[in-house]
């Protein structure tokens, strides 16, 4: 197919689609991102666990130390 093939509303069409294909891997990418931020900045290692008597891996670790 060419460009000559595609009429101006199919060609807006299909880069409408690829736009939308591009965002959505942009967006995931940044979801992503703050996911991993997120566990790995706040949940595990400053959440309190109940094996750990109440305390976070943080406060445990620096209590053994």
């Amino acid at each position: 197919m060419t460009k000559k093939d595609l009429s101006p509303a199919d060609a807006r069409a299909l880069l409408m689609e690829i736009l939308r294909a591009e965002l959505a891997r942009i967006l995931d990418r940044q979801a992503e991102a703050a996911i991993f931020e997120y566990i790995n900045g706040f949940y595990s290692p400053r959440r309190r666990h109940s094996a750990l008597g109440w305390k976070s891996p943080v406060a445990f670790e620096g209590k053994l130390a």
